[in-house]
């Protein structure tokens, strides 16, 4: 059986400047807003958008790590995510629709070959698995 490991850890704070939240991993730190029509400044990108974000980074990244193994001669990647969200229905799912645009020397079947791949990026196997979410709340 698979050993358990911790791969990712992300800190969030908000000090009551509305939705706007300073978000820390592994040693970088970014910001966190909504957009002005539900409440936030637009200061940065959603949670959605980071969640987004990960998806297309991480499919990116698999596929560029791939093509240098392989040796193939690709310029550019370009990802774009788009997440469609099934609102609160109980039935039906949330769908993230990935767009890849791969530019330079590939062929059908390398290009074949990398829809696979990308298929199975880190994230989009932690997307498509169960995952459990536990939340504890302290006060100080």
């Amino acid at each position: 059986m698979a050993q358990s490991k911790t791969l990712g850890c992300a800190e969030a704070v908000n000090d009551g400047i509305r939705c706007a939240t300073i978000v820390k991993a592994n040693g970088h730190e970014m910001i966190a807003d909504e957009m002005e029509d539900v409440g936030g400044g637009n200061l940065g990108p959603s949670p959605m958008d980071y969640l987004c974000m990960s998806l297309a980074s991480c499919k990116a990244i698999t596929l560029r790590m791939y093509a240098q193994r392989k040796h193939w001669e690709i310029d550019t990647i370009h990802v774009k995510v788009d997440f469609i969200y099934n609102g609160d229905a109980i039935i039906g799912t949330n769908t993230f629709h990935c767009q890849i645009t791969v530019t330079g020397k590939i062929d059908e079947a390398q290009q074949k070959r990398l829809q696979e791949i990308a298929k199975i990026c880190p994230v989009s196997r932690v997307l498509l698995k169960q995952n459990e979410v536990v939340t504890n709340v302290s006060g100080i």
